[in-house]
């Protein structure tokens, strides 16, 4: 493909790499790669580290960089059409008046990354930068596959994503003034604190997707499917105050080896409004099935042999919590972060346990960075895109689980 831009091969940008990343690093020699307005299409980049590299104008075209470190990067007018940044970290990139039409940033990390208008001079083809001419290009990102990215507080104001793949997306207080999404997929994705004031949503998927404080009402729905969309809780003083002397009943029960208080029964009751209550807190035998959890802060909690079977969990911060012997069969754990978390088996007796059970649960994008997962019994969970770096799967029971595209699955460990 002939794109006026200068043409780049692959062992010229070896050396261009090589040099940037020693100079991410601090080691001598090192110097920012500044490569604007290259023809880079096709050339593989993938899992380098490219943190502040400057690509103005580069073309990308069927370029690889599958889990590239990007972070900060300056994408500006880029042309990444069909580009692979599976995994890619582009946190706070600057992706402006870039055109990604068919890129696939699946599993991509796009926090704070702006998508929006840009302004791009661009260089006279015999005369170069003393003849600049300006043109001003709109993000474009239609047909893009973002499943399972992260794209919070990310702004796309005023960006064209028409039919794109944002399934089971975290688009946390991201910016979505303007832009257009007709017919796209948003099933299951979590838009808490979205703006979406003036969006085109016409035909667009909701199925699942989480709406809490996102006016969806200030934008244009039309035939937009809003199947079992979970919209913000609804808390009154009573039932705060009821969840709360629950809590304490089941601490008293904890503290006291079961002489007092007794353990919290919370099924299917939307927890939410609760906010971080649960952080820390010891609730063992906790009966939550079915209950709403999406998004609380639970890091730290001890739910030993609780029973959470079917509770939603989609983007709930875990981190370090105590699920030794839990019930977590067919629940939603969709992006949900358990790095650190135990879930090995739970010592009931002498010489018994209670192995962790989760059985058909949904672990799509979960983070399982160092989780204990001894003995775990994961048959028929999907798995798909979870990342197990450092997780311990000893014994572990994965009989029909779906495991595409897993991180760091060491089963020998």
């Amino acid at each position: 493909m002939n794109t006026g831009h200068r043409r780049l091969s692959q062992g010229d940008l070896e050396m261009i790499l090589v040099s940037h990343e020693r100079y991410v690093s601090g080691r001598s020699g090192g110097r920012r790669a500044m490569l604007k307005f290259v023809d880079l299409s096709g050339l593989d980049l993938a899992g380098r580290r490219l943190d502040d590299a400057d690509f103005t104008g580069c073309v990308f075209d069927h370029a690889r960089l599958i889990r590239t470190q990007l972070e900060r990067a300056v994408l500006f007018g880029c042309d990444l059409r069909k580009a692979d940044l599976r995994g890619a970290n582009l946190r706070r990139a600057d992706i402006r008046g870039a055109c990604l039409r068919g890129a696939n940033l699946s599993l991509a990390d796009l926090t704070q990354a702006d998508f929006r208008e840009g302004k791009i001079g661009i260089p006279h083809p015999e005369k170069g930068l003393t003849a600049l001419r300006h043109e001003v290009r709109s993000g474009e990102a239609d047909e893009v596959n973002f499943s399972g990215a992260t794209l919070d507080q990310s702004n796309f104001n005023g960006v064209s994503a028409f039919a794109a793949d944002f399934s089971d997306c975290s688009m946390r207080g991201a910016k979505l003034t303007g832009a257009n999404l007709k017919d796209a997929n948003l099933a299951g994705a979590l838009l808490e604190g979205a703006d979406v004031v003036g969006a085109n949503l016409e035909g667009a998927r909701f199925n699942g997707a989480v709406l809490a404080g996102c006016d969806i009402d200030k934008a244009k729905i039309d035939k937009a499917d809003m199947t079992g969309c979970l919209r913000s809780p609804v808390a009154d003083g009573t039932s705060l105050q009821t969840l709360g002397q629950a809590i304490a009943e089941a601490e008293s029960w904890a503290r006291s080896g079961g002489k007092d208080g007794t353990p919290a029964l919370m099924d299917r009751l939307d927890l939410r409004p609760l906010l971080d209550g649960l952080k820390g807190r010891r609730l063992p035998a906790m009966s939550a099935r079915g209950a709403c959890m999406v998004g609380m802060d639970l890091s730290g909690v001890e739910l030993q042999g609780a029973n959470l079977e079917n509770a939603d969990l989609r983007g709930a911060i875990l981190r370090g919590a105590d699920l030794r012997g839990a019930r977590l069969g067919g629940a939603n754990l969709v992006k949900a972060d358990l790095r650190g978390a135990q879930l090995g088996p739970l010592p009931i007796g002498a010489n018994r346990t209670l192995p962790a059970d989760l059985t058909s649960a949904r672990l799509r994008y979960t983070q399982l960075q160092q989780a204990d997962l001894t003995q775990a019994g994961l048959k028929q969970a999907d798995l798909r895109g979870a990342d197990l770096t450092g997780a311990v799967l000893v014994g572990a029971m994965l009989a029909g689980a779906e495991l595409g595209e897993v991180e760091g699955l060491n089963l020998a460990a």
